[in-house]
């Protein structure tokens, strides 16, 4: 038995490139590290949401708060991204991205609201702990292992990164949960074990 071929992770790559993108335009244009600046470009800042900028919800997603930041995001995406392309196929795939980093965005901006603690957010971490929480619940649906990724693994990874960031002042901890929350329920949605193919190449049949 073999699985059927694995997909180049083309869509990955797409989201890596626009990020960069994004993000070297915006440091020709001013300084990433600037809130103001940023805030001017496209990220979020909740009174201009509740005056109507929706759209702020979405683009914040490709934003990023200087190189570190954009580094560890694009790192973890290369590494998640290509797996959990793989496991959807690439349509899928890129509905789940969007609506993950949505739902991390989405979370935050209602907690600000919520709480009356505004902050400037922006980064694709929401899509990217969407990511990991999709491949969470496809370790589930394979019984704790699937190719390189294990349960526990994956969930010591989902502690350590939500502890770090509630010991750091400047990390969007609602963006992150909801994003993990988001990617577990659209892998739920949108996940189809495969079926086992036959390999009629293979050596060695049985005869009867």
């Amino acid at each position: 038995m073999q699985q059927g071929k694995i997909k180049k992770p083309f869509i990955t790559a797409i989201f890596v490139i626009i990020n960069v993108a994004v993000y070297l335009i915006l440091e020709i244009l001013g300084d990433t590290n600037d809130a103001a600046f940023m805030v001017e470009k496209g990220a979020i800042w909740p009174p201009y949401i509740m005056e109507g900028q929706y759209w702020r919800l979405l683009t914040a997603t490709f934003m990023h708060f200087g190189f570190e930041h954009i580094l560890n995001n694009m790192l973890i995406l290369v590494c998640a991204g290509v797996i959990l392309e793989d496991a959807l196929g690439h349509i899928k795939y890129l509905l789940f991205y969007v609506i993950s980093g949505l739902g991390g965005s989405i979370l935050s901006y209602l907690q600000m609201c919520y709480s009356g603690d505004y902050a400037v957010s922006a980064g694709a971490s929401g899509a990217i702990f969407g990511i990991i929480g999709g491949l969470l619940w496809i370790v589930i649906r394979h019984k704790g292992r699937y190719e390189t990724l294990t349960g526990k693994g994956l969930l010591f990874m989902i502690v350590i990164s939500l502890y770090y960031g509630v010991r750091s002042g400047d990390v969007d901890n609602w963006g992150h949960l909801g994003g993990l929350l988001m990617g577990f329920l659209m892998g739920i949605i949108l996940y189809r074990k495969r079926a086992k193919t036959v390999d009629f190449n293979g050596g060695n049949p049985y005869t009867n």
